[in-house]
């Protein structure tokens, strides 16, 4: 839909993207903030903000009762104008969750799988999760603008599982072509290491960083780089395992929770990490140094990113986001002799929710890019289109 029947002029549209994301970005404004901030005439400025208010992205405040002189007029961007999905399909627990273009959840849903499910039954608990959500928010399918998929093992560009350690039999999963068969909206499929980086940036304890490194640490681990205030994939989508290489001690690391002989037999994978990090807070010598000998093979793979990309920071997250000083005061200890300056460590404020939260994030980057692109005519609000 055009901003106004046969005007499609470039320049126009760069200062609809401009007013776009200002008021996106700061809020509600009158006019008058709002050509001041942009730069723009006040004249331009009502035009531009009249389009937009027809084509259904701004609405409109009433002016306060009682003002005196001329009413101050506010104008503000719809946040339910679109709608996004973040889906995070895990070992044990698939989680979906629909938000508007402001990031706010609307709808939520979760399922739980086993880590023996095949790849069938752990897709169909992802679709239902998601169609769950969907309709949690009260919308339909085509109400959605984009769709983001995490979920672990390497993924390719075109959104199929490529290699998984933590479920096998993911290995080749055409995630995005599945999901596509659901929506019509753009779907992406990312690793949820990568997903977590992101949400850390965006709304966790690395917000204001732009060099971030996330470790999922637990009975697997992996990372996820934000690099120059953006996600790193790789060439390959790669990047960040460290894991692989047998030389650190990543490999290991796990084996060194699942060693402790306080974990009840079948302890879910998923508890081991929150177990034993639990029983060395309470002073249990043998989690103590299964602590200790963790936090060491755990430093070898950190001190190789930390010498190749100087992070700002290293996030813990995964099973061990609860685990405190207990982890913390040994990895920094065990960091420092192997780094030439050894980075500041934090453990994840998202927890659970990191993964999800990255998934949103990235559908609503999708967003952005249509939303702020200067050299196609701005779309209708799905919102108002359905």
């Amino acid at each position: 839909m055009e901003l106004r029947r046969g005007d499609t002029s470039r320049l126009r549209r760069q200062n609809a993207v401009l007013t776009m994301r200002l008021l996106r970005e700061q809020g509600a404004m009158g006019l008058t903030e709002l050509a001041a901030q942009s730069g723009l005439s006040r004249p331009t400025v009502e035009g531009i903000v009249d389009s937009l208010l027809d084509a259904g992205w701004l609405f409109s405040h009433e002016p306060e009762a009682g003002q005196v002189g001329r009413p101050r007029r506010l104008v503000e961007f719809r946040a339910d104008a679109g709608h996004v999905m973040g889906v995070d399909i895990g070992s044990v627990t698939v989680r979906a969750v629909v938000a508007d273009l402001a990031g706010e959840p609307v709808g939520t849903s979760s399922a739980s799988v086993l880590p023996g499910d095949g790849r069938e039954a752990r897709l169909r608990a992802a679709r239902a999760a998601a169609s769950q959500a969907v309709a949690d928010a009260g919308l339909t399918p085509s109400a959605l603008s984009a769709v983001c998929v995490g979920t672990t093992g390497t993924v390719s560009t075109a959104g199929v599982v490529t290699h998984s350690v933590a479920l096998p039999e993911w290995e080749g999963v055409d995630l995005a072509g599945a999901f596509a068969e659901d929506y019509s909206c753009p779907v992406v499929v990312e690793n949820d290491c990568n997903l977590a980086a992101m949400a850390e940036a965006w709304k966790g304890v690395a917000a204001g960083y732009s060099e971030v490194a996330y470790i999922h640490c637990g009975m697997r681990t992996g990372a996820g780089l934000f690099i120059n205030g953006k996600l790193y994939r790789g060439a390959r989508g790669l990047s960040g395992e460290i894991g692989a290489l047998p030389l650190v001690g990543w490999h290991r690391a796990p084996s060194r929770l699942a060693a402790f002989s306080g974990l009840s037999e079948g302890t879910p994978g998923e508890s081991v990490a929150a177990t034993v990090f639990d029983a060395a807070k309470t002073g249990d010598a043998e989690a103590r140094w299964a602590v200790e000998r963790y936090a060491s093979d755990l430093a070898e793979g950190i001190a190789a990113l930390v010498l190749t990309l100087d992070p700002e920071l290293v996030v813990l997250g995964g099973g061990v986001s609860r685990s405190g000083e207990i982890l913390l005061e040994p990895l920094a200890r065990y960091l420092a002799p192997l780094c030439i300056e050894a980075p500041q460590l934090s453990l994840s404020s998202l927890g659970e929710r990191a993964v999800v939260s990255g998934a949103l994030r990235h559908a609503l980057n999708l967003v952005d890019d249509q939303l702020y692109d200067v050299e196609s005519v701005l779309p209708a609000p799905l919102a108002a289109a359905s």
